[in-house]
């Protein structure tokens, strides 16, 4: 079954019992038993929950993995893979890591002995240069947030592989749909929901798949135990976002290939982070391990007056965090998304106070163009 018939066709797409073509949302706390100790499956919605478990075996079919889980935001889900670690334990993360994932390792986890280093990962001699004897996981984000930045995910597995290490890859940014880590090696692939999967800006979620046994066991109990779970009709909406999530991305990756060679000719213009232009420097390695580029590219106006000037014009992107919904969004990393990195930081990374990031819609990508035109 190919992706496109699988955002349809795949997990639990029907319900048995009534012929329904939607799985219901059931609401539901508890489960009726019958008898103490034996139940048809479930028990408590913590530990599951007919909807949920529809969408989590969805999402497990979408990456290719054993299993799938669904949580309460992108990071929960992110906080309960790093759960999988313990006490002195090493992480190496991406540098250009969304900032969330930036602030729970900085400010939370290392106050439970969770040691973290953020490294290129697009130069695998410099992953290889950071792992220690405490090194468990490298942890990945490719395409990054906010500066594009390609990762060879199957360098990365076989780095991992060599080390004995967990290959954990932040999928947010391509969705299922574009790219599969899984397949490429990986052995837990997660997403912010709320954004690409979802796709309509009304529900906040995140989604873990596994590819194997023993971490479907581990992250099955984590969930359980920490409670972080999504509840029933997030779980629906999901999976009707992911009925569309094909047509959105050809729609909104078309639009945003047009914006992004606008972009590249502007004066105004100093730079352009996007890895569908063959002048991106991690074009060929996106080509490889993917099936297209995505929707979301960011580009350098020179300082931060000149950005928020741009952002003030235009009229047919929203100026709003997060970002893959069917609407355009506008935002400056510096102050927005990233602000919880420390500016000197962000200065290392090049995530500049003139930098602004977009997530393209399915707008008429001619409208697009002409409102960032008269704005810049």
């Amino acid at each position: 079954m190919r992706s496109k018939t699988k955002m349809i066709h795949g997990g639990i797409s029907k319900d048995d019992q009534t012929g329904a073509v939607s799985v219901p949302i059931y609401q539901v706390s508890t489960f009726e038993q019958e008898s103490v100790g034996k139940h048809r499956g479930f028990e408590y919605s913590r530990t599951g929950n007919p909807t949920r478990h529809a969408l989590e075996q969805l999402i497990a079919d979408l990456e290719n993995g054993k299993e799938g889980y669904a949580f309460a935001s992108g990071m929960a889900a992110i906080t309960s893979v790093m759960m999988l670690m313990e006490a002195g334990d090493h992480i190496i993360l991406t540098d250009d890591v969304y900032g969330g994932s930036y602030r729970l390792m900085s400010k939370v986890l290392n106050r439970f002995g969770l040691h973290h280093s953020f490294v290129d990962t697009s130069n695998p001699q410099k992953v290889e240069e950071s792992i220690t004897k405490d090194t468990k996981a490298l942890f990945i984000e490719t395409p990054t947030n906010p500066l594009l930045k390609i990762t060879d995910i199957q360098e990365m597995a076989r780095i991992a592989k060599d080390h004995d290490l967990l290959l954990v890859v932040d999928n947010t940014f391509a969705s299922p749909y574009w790219q599969r880590p899984l397949e490429l090696g990986a052995d837990i692939v997660l997403h912010s929901a709320t954004k690409y999967i979802g796709g309509h800006s009304d529900v906040v979620a995140g989604l873990v798949a596994v590819r194997d046994s023993k971490l479907s066991e581990k992250l099955h109990f984590i969930q359980n135990s920490a409670g972080g779970i999504l509840g029933p009709q997030d779980s629906w909406l999901l999976m009707r976002g992911i009925k569309t999530l094909a047509l959105r991305m050809e729609a909104i990756e078309a639009n945003a290939q047009k914006i992004a060679a606008f972009l590249k000719e502007h004066p105004k213009v100093s730079a352009i982070h996007y890895p569908g232009l063959k002048s991106h420097p991690g074009h060929q390695i996106a080509k490889k391990q993917g099936d297209g580029y995505g929707g979301m590219l960011s580009f350098e106006v020179g300082s931060g007056e000149a950005a928020e000037q741009v952002i003030s014009q235009v009229n047919y992107f929203t100026l709003a965090e997060s970002l893959g919904a069917v609407e355009s969004l506008i935002s400056m990393p510096a102050k927005m998304t990233h602000a919880s990195i420390p500016a000197e930081r962000r200065r290392e990374l090049g995530i500049s106070d003139g930098l602004i990031r977009i997530s393209v819609g399915i707008e008429d990508g001619d409208d697009l163009i002409e409102d960032l035109k008269q704005a810049l």
